[in-house]
C-alpha cells in the first residue's frame, strides 16, 4: 500500500491532479467558514442542536455542516443537483432536450449551460425561503437575525450570498471533474459527510461517558455501519459478465486470431447518483415548505406536509426508497444503451454466443440489465433506509445512516478506480491487487 502511494506521486500528471483536487477541497472547506451576514450564530446553533436528527440535520449532512453554521456555502451543491435532475427528466419528455443529450460534446455543453442557469434559479428560490425561515427562529425571545438586518435587507443579502456560494461550489466541483481526480460534485458531498464524522464521534463518546449503558448502543451502531459498508462494497463490485466472441480478421496480408472477451454489467451501474438524486428531491420540498411556513408555523396543513418529508417518518422512508429505485433504473438507462452496444458489436464483428447480432443482442442485453438492476436498486433502497431506522431506534446522535455509507463508499471506490487506471496505464501496481511490482517511469 505504501509503495502504491509513493508510485502515485512519481507520475507527474497524476501528482498534479491530486494536488489540484486537494487545493479545491481546501478552498471549499475554507469557504465553509465564511458566515452569511446578519445571523445570530448562537440562536441558530441552538435551533440546529434541537433539530439535528430531522430534515435540517439531513440537509446539513449533505452540505458538510455549512447550513448549521449558515455560511455562504449553506446551500452546498443541492440546487445544482436539482437542476440536473430536472434537465435529465426533460430529456425524456421534450425532443429538444433529448436531441441535445445525443449530440455529443456540443449537446453536453449546451445542457451544462442550462444546468447552470437552473442552479442560479433554484438557489435563489431556496435562499429566499431560507431567509424567511431563519427570520422566524427565536430562542428565549432572541431572534436568529440581528435587529439591524431584519426585513428586506436580510433577505437580499442572504439571497445574494447563498446563490453566489452555490455558483462557486458548482464551479469548484466542475474544476475537480475536469482537472482533478474523481467526480467533483460527488466528491464535495463526500468531503462534507466525512468532515462531520469527528464531531459526531466526539458527541457519541460524551454520551458514553455520561451513560455507560450507551456503550452497548454505540457498539451495535458500529456493527451496523461495518456490516452495511461491507455489503455496499460487495454490491458495488458485483457484476454479470457477458461473454463476447470476435471472429478471425484478415487485415492486408495479416490474419488476426479471434478473441474471447467479456462485457461487464455491474449490479449497480448507476453508482451513488440515485442516492444523491433521491436525497435532493426529498429535501428540496421539505426545505421550501418549512422555510415559507416559518419555524412556528400558523398553517397546520403545511406543518403536516412537512412531517411527511421528515427523515424519521415512515412516509419519508417509503418515498425515499421508491425514488432510489426509480433513479437507479433512470440513470442506468442513460449510462448504458443496449442498442448502441449491440450496434458497436455488430460493426466490429463481435457477438454473444447463442444470440444473433443486432436487434436480438440488444433485446438480450436489455433483459439482462433489467434483471440485475432490480435487485441492485432494491438493495440500494434497503441500505439507505434500514441503518437510519436502526440508529433512530437506538437513539444515537451519530448521524451516519445508509445514505452516508453509500455515498462515502461509492465515491471512495470510484476515486480509487480512477487512481488505479492511472497507475496501471504506466505499469504500476494498483490498489486493488496484492503484492508489489516495480514500475517504470
Amino acid at each position: 500500500m505504501l509503495e502504491t502511494v509513493r508510485n502515485m506521486f512519481k507520475i507527474a500528471e497524476l501528482r498534479k491532479k491530486i494536488f489540484f483536487t486537494l487545493a479545491i477541497v481546501f478552498i471549499y472547506r475554507l469557504g465553509g467558514h465564511v458566515p452569511t451576514p446578519g445571523v445570530n450564530a448562537d440562536v441558530l446553533s441552538a435551533f440546529m442542536s434541537n433539530n439535528a436528527n430531522g430534515l435540517f440535520g439531513l440537509y446539513d449532512m449533505f452540505v458538510g455542516g455549512n447550513f448549521g453554521r449558515f455560511t455562504v456555502f449553506a446551500l452546498g451543491i443541492m440546487p445544482y443537483i436539482t437542476a440536473s435532475i430536472i434537465l435529465q427528466l426533460m430529456g425524456t419528455i421534450f425532443p429538444y432536450f433529448h436531441k441535445l443529450q445525443r449530440e455529443g460534446a456540443e449537446g453536453r455543453k449546451k445542457l451544462t449551460q442550462y444546468t447552470r442557469y437552473g442552479t442560479v434559479i433554484f438557489g435563489a428560490i431556496q435562499a429566499a425561503g431560507i431567509s424567511i425561515f431563519i427570520s422566524s427562529i427565536q430562542d428565549n425571545g432572541v431572534s436568529a437575525v440581528i435587529p439591524q438586518m431584519k426585513g428586506f435587507l436580510f433577505m437580499f443579502t442572504t439571497v445574494v450570498s447563498l446563490t453566489t456560494g452555490t455558483v462557486i461550489t458548482m464551479w469548484l466541483g466542475e474544476q475537480i471533474t475536469a482537472r482533478g481526480i474523481g467526480n467533483g460534485i460527488s466528491l464535495l458531498i463526500f468531503i462534507g459527510i466525512v468532515a462531520r464524522i469527528p464531531n459526531q464521534i466526539l458527541t457519541e463518546i460524551q454520551q458514553v461517558m455520561v451513560d455507560r449503558m450507551h456503550l452497548v448502543k454505540s457498539l451495535a451502531i458500529i456493527a451496523v455501519i461495518v456490516a452495511a459498508t461491507v455489503a455496499v462494497v460487495i454490491m458495488t463490485q458485483a457484476m454479470r459478465r457477458i461473454p463476447i466472441q470476435t471472429p478471425k480478421k484478415v487485415v492486408g496480408a495479416k490474419m488476426y486470431a479471434g478473441q474471447n472477451t467479456v462485457l461487464p454489467l455491474r449490479l449497480n451501474m448507476a453508482g451513488v447518483i440515485p442516492i444523491i438524486f433521491a436525497s435532493s428531491i426529498m429535501t428540496f420540498p421539505g426545505m421550501i415548505i418549512k422555510s415559507f411556513a416559518g419555524a412556528a408555523s400558523e398553517s397546520q396543513f403545511l406543518d403536516e406536509i412537512f412531517r411527511w418529508f421528515g427523515p424519521d417518518g415512515a412516509i419519508y422512508s417509503i418515498l425515499f426508497g421508491l425514488l432510489i429505485i426509480f433513479f437507479t433504473y433512470f440513470y442506468t438507462a442513460i449510462v448504458f444503451n443496449p442498442v448502441d452496444i449491440a450496434d458497436n458489436l455488430k460493426k466490429q464483428g463481435g457477438f454473444i454466443p447463442g444470440i444473433r447480432p443486432g436487434k436480438n443482442t440488444a433485446q438480450f442485453l436489455e433483459n439482462v440489465l433489467a434483471r440485475i438492476t432490480l435487485p441492485g436498486s432494491v438493495f440500494l433502497a434497503l441500505i439507505a433506509v434500514l441503518p437510519m431506522i436502526i440508529m433512530r431506534g437506538f437513539g444515537s446522535a451519530f448521524y451516519f445512516g445508509g445514505t452516508s455509507i453509500l455515498i462515502v463508499v461509492g465515491v471512495a471506490l470510484d476515486t480509487l478506480q480512477q487512481l488505479e487506471s492511472h497507475l496501471q496505464a504506466r505499469n504500476y501496481e494498483g490498489f486493488m491487487k496484492k503484492g508489489s511490482l516495480r514500475g517504470r517511469r
